[in-house]
């Protein structure tokens, strides 16, 4: 019988990372406001990330436009990370860092919110869409690791996974946006 310490090590490390979540609830509340109030005033959510965090914000955007767990009426979210040609021209014209941020400049309105994902707090192109967010009034929710880096304090809502490992945070990551999938589901189901 083989062993594999690898697993075992995997599954305490996160059990620990998860059950350091409970700490989060205030935030949470305010995340799932923040975005209740957005989506019934009309507006829309933009959600984006680099890498793991890429695909978990394409999965929360799908979650919203298709359904989680309750067929509902369609809830408009984009993610800013899925556009392979505008992302590249964005690159090519305007650096890296500018990707996501032009794409708030076209898409974002007054009263829509930005959510961002980033495991290490320092990914510049994610700290150019908050503040390009700002400036256009948007509301802002940030998904951090680490010790938030400089995108700390940035957003209305941090929601701040305190851990090295970048897998743990992105597992944490995932299991925030599931709960407030499941929220925001609930909520709008009261109309």
């Amino acid at each position: 019988m083989s062993h594999l310490p690898q697993f075992r090590d995997a599954i305490a490390a996160a059990t620990e990372t998860l059950r350091s979540l409970s700490s989060l609830e205030g935030q949470m509340v305010e995340a799932a406001d923040l975005i209740e109030q957005c989506l019934r005033a009309g507006n829309k959510l933009l959600v984006c990330g680099n890498g793991g965090s890429a695909a978990d914000a394409a999965h929360f955007a799908t979650e919203l436009v298709v359904r989680f767990a309750r067929d509902r009426r369609a809830q408009p979210a984009i993610c800013l990370a899925s556009d392979g040609g505008l992302l590249t021209a964005a690159a090519n014209d305007y650096g890296f860092n500018e990707i996501f941020a032009r794409q708030v400049a076209a898409f974002g309105q007054p009263g829509d919110a930005l959510i961002c994902l980033t495991t290490s707090g320092k990914s510049k192109n994610v700290l150019r869409a908050l503040e390009e967010a700002k400036a256009r009034k948007l509301k802002t929710i940030a998904f951090l690791g680490r010790d938030g880096g400089s995108t700390i304090g940035m957003a209305d809502v941090d929601l701040l996974v305190r851990s090295d490992s970048t897998a743990r945070i992105q597992e944490a990551h995932q299991l925030l946006l599931h709960a407030l999938c499941e929220t925001i589901e609930s909520r709008l189901e009261r109309n």
